[in-house]
């Protein structure tokens, strides 16, 4: 048997090349080619793509660690801005409740003040009443002795003395007052 290469087909004879088949020489340089052309790529491409894939990847790595400590510094605000508030609100609560026991404070000195000036004013009014009150008695006294004296001259018919008209007036109220006393 006659052997001959696959890409040679035999046609009454003569064997003629298969066209689905690349000729040997072909294949050969195609190969050589491709082997050239790997290694460029293995030894220049890549090691760029490589370079420029991890510059990238620190790009996003930088950047997300920047993002991190942006959220950290910002949580340590928002904690530091609450505490600040919580704080602020229990002086604002300190405030009110010493200002509530300020105003009670002088609520009380008010009403004591104005209890003791009520009690001083009612004092005095008293002691102008009793004042009014004395004076009038010894005013109405010497007006009734007055009237009492013209009185008994009427009655009598003859006028008295001063002295004796006195003594007569001041037991006549003595009597009086003894018996207003006496009820």
């Amino acid at each position: 048997m006659l052997t001959t290469p696959l890409f040679l087909v035999e046609d009454a004879g003569e064997a003629t090349p298969n066209p689905l088949l690349p000729t040997p020489y072909d294949i050969i340089w195609s190969a050589v080619i491709f082997v050239v052309l790997l290694l460029i790529f293995w030894k220049v491409v890549l090691p760029r793509m490589q370079a420029l894939l991890d510059e990238r990847a620190a790009a996003i790595e930088g950047g997300i660690k920047k993002a991190e400590e942006a959220q950290a510094e910002a949580a340590a605000a928002l904690e530091s801005y609450n505490t600040q508030l919580a704080e602020a609100r229990a002086e604002a609560g300190r405030i009110k409740d010493q200002a509530r026991a300020d105003a009670a404070k002088i609520e009380a000195d008010l009403k004591a003040r104005a209890i003791d000036e009520a009690e001083r004013i009612t004092v005095q009014a008293h002691q102008r009443i009793e004042a009014e009150r004395q004076a009038a008695f010894s005013s109405l006294k010497t007006e009734v002795g007055t009237l009492a004296l013209g009185l008994s001259e009427k009655v009598v018919g003859e006028s008295m003395d001063d002295a004796r008209s006195a003594a007569i007036v001041d037991r006549f109220l003595a009597d009086l007052e003894h018996d207003t006393a006496t009820r």
